[in-house]
C-alpha cells in the first residue's frame, strides 16, 4: 500500500472502528470516537502530525470526538455538506478532493445510511488504495437505512443500492475497504462477515452487489430490527459539536446516598460480574455487567438525563464504564463507590440475592411444573429464530415500558414460582432480572447460552408470524 499504514481503533461494545491513517510523518483520522486519547496515543507513538479529521456521516450510535481532536491538533475538520452545524468545519461534497501528505483524498457521496453520507478514497499514484466507507459498504452487508425515520427508510434503501454500484464503478477494485460500522453495531442492516476485504472481494461476496434493486430493498427492510433508543440523541449532539471529556472519578457515594438515590428513582448501576451480582447486591440497584455490553443496553433503557451512580468491585470497572458512557453522550455519573454490597447497603436499601441457573435447570423445573413462568428477553429477530415453548416474550429494551404488564403476569403465575428469565447469553437476563426484582418480582436468572436450551431438552418453537414482517406473535 505504498507505505500507507492504517491503524484500526476498535470499540467493541458499540461495534465500531475508527481509523488513524499515516504515511511518512503525516496522518488523517476517520470517524473518531469521543475518547480521543486513544487517537493521540497512536499519533504520538508514530510521530505523526495530524492534517485532517474526517467524518463519513453524522453518527447515530455515538458522539464523535472529531471536533475536539481537530481543535487540539489544529487539523482541518471535514464533515459532509448539507447539514446544519454549530461549529466551523470544512463541509465536503461529492467529487471534492482533499490534498494531504497521506495521499489525495477523493470524496464520494454514498447516501443510504444517511442522506449526506460520504465515503473517502485515499489515492496514491493514481490508484485508490483504501476506501473508508463509514456506514455505507460494510463487510458482507450495508449500513441500515431506517435510523432517520420510516418516511426515509425506503428512499435510503434504494440510495444504498445505488451507492454500492457507484463504488463498484468508480473505486479501484484492489482498494482495501475500511468501514466504521459492522462489528456488532446496531447501525449494520445485517450481520457482517470478516474483518478485512477489498472492493473486488465485496463485489463477489456481498449480496448488495448481486441482487436487483426491488429484491434488495424488500429484503433489507424486512430484516431490520429495533435499534437503541439513545440513538435519537446522537445526531443532534454531533451537529452541535461535542467538547472535551472528563474521565476523573466523581464524588464517592455513601450507603445513605445510595439508598436515597434508589428511593428517588435514580439509577444505581452495579458493574460487577453478573454472577457476583446475583449472589449479593443492594436491592434496587441494577445489574449492567461492565464485562459485557453494558453501555448499549443502559443507554437503550434509561430515561435520558436520569442521574447515574456507579458501583464497582474496583475503580477500573467504574472508569471503564465512564469511558463507555461518554461515547454515547452521558458525560458524568453523579457518584460512585467501589468494594462490595456490605459497604453499600443500609436499612433503607438492604442486600438481596436471587438464584442463577442453566437451561438444564429450567428444563427440570418445567418438567415438574408445565406452567413454569418463563420470560424471553431477546430481540424480535432472535425470537423469530426460535424460542422456548411457553415463554413470554418481552425484549429487554421494552421491559421498563411494559413493567406493569410483566409484574401482573408474574403475579398471576406466582403459584408456579419465580419467573425464569433467559436471553442469548445471560447478560441481558441479568439486567432484566435486576429490573424485575427492584419492582418486587421474584426471579431466577438463567445465565446460559440460548443454544443450550434445545440441548437441555427444552422444546423450541417458532412464532407463527415474524415480528419483522409486522404481525407480532401473541404469547
Amino acid at each position: 500500500m505504498d507505505n500507507l499504514e492504517v491503524v484500526s481503533l476498535d470499540t467493541p461494545n458499540l461495534g465500531d472502528r475508527s481509523y488513524v491513517v499515516g504515511r511518512g510523518s503525516s496522518a488523517i483520522v476517520i470517524d473518531p470516537q469521543r475518547d480521543i486519547d486513544r487517537v493521540t496515543d497512536v499519533l504520538d507513538q508514530r510521530g505523526w502530525t495530524l492534517s485532517h479529521v474526517i467524518e463519513t456521516h453524522f453518527h447515530n450510535d455515538y458522539v464523535s470526538g472529531g471536533l475536539e481532536l481537530a481543535r487540539q491538533a489544529k487539523a482541518e475538520y471535514v464533515v459532509p455538506d448539507g447539514m446544519d452545524i454549530a461549529f466551523q468545519a470544512r463541509q465536503a461534497g461529492d467529487k471534492d478532493e482533499l490534498p494531504s501528505d497521506v495521499g489525495l483524498i477523493r470524496v464520494l457521496h454514498t447516501p443510504g445510511h444517511t442522506p449526506n453520507h460520504l465515503s473517502y478514497s485515499v489515492n496514491v499514484g493514481g490508484e485508490d488504495v483504501a476506501l473508508f466507507t463509514g456506514g455505507s459498504l460494510l463487510f458482507g452487508s450495508v449500513g441500515r437505512p431506517d435510523l432517520l425515520g420510516p418516511e426515509l427508510t425506503e428512499p435510503l434503501a434504494r440510495a444504498q443500492w445505488a451507492s454500492m454500484r457507484r463504488i463498484a464503478e468508480e473505486v479501484t477494485r484492489t482498494a482495501q475497504v475500511y468501514p466504521t460500522h459492522g462489528f456488532g453495531s446496531f447501525c449494520s442492516a445485517t450481520a457482517t462477515v470478516g474483518n478485512e476485504s477489498t472492493i473486488a472481494q465485496q463485489m463477489a461476496s456481498n449480496p448488495a452487489f448481486s441482487v436487483d434493486e426491488e429484491t434488495y430493498v424488500a429484503e433489507l427492510i424486512a430484516g431490520l430490527d429495533a435499534f437503541p433508543a439513545y440513538y435519537a440523541h446522537m445526531g443532534p449532539a454531533n451537529q452541535a459539536g461535542a467538547g472535551p471529556i472528563d474521565l476523573s472519578l466523581p464524588q464517592v457515594a455513601t450507603a445513605q446516598d445510595i439508598a436515597r438515590r434508589i428511593a428517588a428513582g435514580e439509577w444505581v448501576v452495579d458493574l460487577r460480574h453478573r454472577r457476583v451480582f446475583a449472589a449479593d447486591h443492594v436491592k434496587g440497584s441494577l445489574s449492567f455487567d461492565v464485562h459485557g455490553n453494558a453501555v448499549t443496553y443502559l443507554g437503550w433503557m434509561i430515561d435520558w438525563g436520569t442521574p447515574i451512580t456507579l458501583l464497582g468491585a474496583d475503580a477500573d470497572e467504574v472508569q471503564t464504564m465512564q469511558r463507555e458512557l461518554v461515547r454515547i453522550g452521558i458525560d458524568r455519573p453523579v457518584a460512585y463507590s467501589v468494594g462490595a454490597p456490605s459497604h453499600w447497603a443500609s436499612d433503607a436499601a438492604p442486600t438481596s440475592s436471587y438464584r442463577r441457573a442453566t437451561h438444564a435447570d429450567m428444563a427440570q423445573a418445567l418438567a415438574e411444573d408445565p406452567d413454569l413462568p418463563m420470560l424471553d428477553l431477546r430481540r424480535n429477530s432472535e425470537f423469530d429464530d426460535g424460542f422456548v415453548a411457553g415463554a413470554k416474550h418481552v425484549p429487554l429494551h421494552e421491559l421498563r415500558g411494559r413493567l406493569d404488564e410483566v409484574a401482573e403476569w408474574a403475579s398471576d403465575n406466582a403459584a408456579h414460582g419465580p419467573v425464569w428469565i433467559y436471553c442469548g447469553s445471560g447478560f441481558r437476563a441479568s439486567a432484566g432480572a435486576s429490573v424485575l426484582e427492584a419492582a418486587g418480582v421474584d426471579v431466577v436468572h438463567v445465565d446460559d447460552d440460548f443454544p443450550n436450551a434445545e440441548k437441555a431438552g427444552l422444546r423450541i418453537e417458532h412464532p407463527v408470524h415474524g415480528h419483522r414482517l409486522g404481525a407480532v406473535y401473541a404469547d
